[in-house]
């Protein structure tokens, strides 16, 4: 079976689906394949600290209503060291910046409803999806579903289907440039149904290593812990979890940590990764499928939403007008705020992690650069607009 649209989306992540949404807005016909189903897209569960452009944009294009009505508006963060916590305050230092807490399922619930509800094309359990043509100006994709072989012809492709998605292994390897960093630990995430111990999130630099106290609504708490690269969660019972947040969150004036039934465990491993560039032909990349960066700093779905902001502000030009100028700069343009996303992660990574094997002198250095932070306005503005978000240009 074969059937045309003008952009074939490859993922029905936060990429995949604020992508198609944006073009729907002008007009611009998409089908997004998905090879998940939708309840498993939509449980499935990624943080949910979204910058301010991300939020202005959810609000902008009519999918924002639930966000503004349950999402967590965070106005400061804390650094904990030596015990003692030290606010930034990322409004007072931005002009008005904050974040907002809403989870990323919440998100892709919002999305989903709004392009099904406009009548938009998802394909939740497309199997075998592959591309073809992408050098030339009539790209295809074949999947399967329902034991049906389709084929979507299409002006462009979107890869937005993850790090290990389908897209970017068909690009020819010496195409793409790959800069990767794995780092030598990784995180132990909890669910807890706890009161959060605090409004705001807590980043805890430790001895014992990096704590996370972050939450998904004002009855459940999420927290993180420093642990081994290759730490198995069996090896870790609730209470050994709660004794180490205790221990990586203690204060000098005895702060208590609200503990409850953990309802969830994960390990998540440590990495930074960019492609470039981000397109080939008629193949344009966005989210994960371009880039990965370490959690401390808060950016793979924001990072996924100014990918698409750049990709269908070209788009939009390119069936307005039919000029190519800014499809063939979305790569560049979209690495800018990138690798600046990827730095602002790098930078809280490095600067609030235990490393295997460091010298006194890199604990030495490390403790007074997070005192330098604590005491320097001009190193917290810079912080705290990167936390909050550069602006979406």
């Amino acid at each position: 079976m074969s059937r045309r649209t003008q952009v074939g989306i490859v993922g029905a992540g936060p990429a995949g689906l604020m992508l198609s949404h944006l073009l729907h807005l002008h007009g611009i016909e998409s089908v997004v394949l998905e090879a998940r189903g939708r309840q498993y897209v939509e449980e499935r569960v990624r943080a949910g600290v979204l910058e301010q452009g991300t939020v202005d944009l959810l609000i902008e294009t009519g999918v924002g209503e639930r966000m503004k009505r349950e999402g967590l508006v965070h106005h400061g963060i804390e650094l904990r060291f030596g015990g003692r916590g030290h606010r930034i305050d990322l409004s007072e230092l931005t002009g008005g910046k904050a974040v907002t807490i809403y989870a990323q399922h919440e998100v892709i619930k919002d999305l989903i409803a709004a392009r099904l509800a406009a009548g938009g094309q998802i394909v939740f359990e497309a199997e075998d999806v592959s591309g073809d043509n992408f050098d030339s100006s009539a790209p295809t994709i074949q999947f399967r579903k329902d034991g049906t072989v389709n084929e979507l012809r299409c002006d462009f492709i979107a890869g937005c289907d993850g790090f290990h998605g389908v897209c970017r292994p068909t690009v020819p390897a010496d195409a793409l440039t790959m800069y990767d960093r794995i780092y030598p630990f990784a995180w132990l995430g909890i669910l807890a149904e706890a009161r959060p111990s605090s409004e705001e999130l807590i980043y805890a630099y430790h001895e014992r290593g990096f704590a996370l106290q972050s939450m998904r609504s004002p009855s459940i708490t999420r927290l993180y812990l420093q642990c081994a690269p290759d730490e198995q969660v069996e090896t870790w019972p609730d209470r050994k979890i709660w004794d180490e947040l205790e221990k990586r969150f203690a204060t000098v004036d005895g702060w208590k940590l609200n503990q409850g039934p953990i309802v969830q465990k994960g390990i998540t491993p440590m990495r930074s990764f960019v492609v470039e560039p981000m397109q080939f032909g008629s193949l344009f990349l966005a989210g994960d499928a371009a880039h990965i960066v370490p959690p401390t700093g808060a950016k793979g779905l924001n990072l996924a939403v100014s990918d698409v902001h750049y990709l269908a502000r070209a788009l939009v030009e390119y069936y307005r007008g039919g000029s190519m100028a800014a499809l063939d700069a979305y790569s560049s343009a979209a690495l800018r705020r990138v690798w600046a996303s990827v730095r602002i992660s790098w930078y809280l990574t490095m600067l609030l992690h235990l490393f295997p094997g460091a010298s006194d002198f890199d604990l030495r250095a490390q403790e007074y650069e997070l005192e330098y932070l604590r005491s320097s306005t001009h190193a917290q503005i810079a912080l705290a607009e990167q936390y909050a978000g550069l602006p979406l240009s």
